[in-house]
């Protein structure tokens, strides 16, 4: 279990970013302040 404050691990996925399908990393955002937020339906044919 995360919770708010603590660090998340560390982690690559896929994804659609500035209409181009990539990776990524939350290495990517090192120093800055980042919300994580899931939400597995999308991209689902639920």
């Amino acid at each position: 279990m995360f919770f708010i404050g603590k660090e998340a691990p560390q982690f690559t996925v896929p994804a659609y970013k500035q209409g181009k399908f990539g990776s990524v990393s939350l290495s990517q955002y090192t120093g800055k302040w980042v919300l994580l937020f899931f939400y597995p339906g999308d991209f689902t044919f639920v």
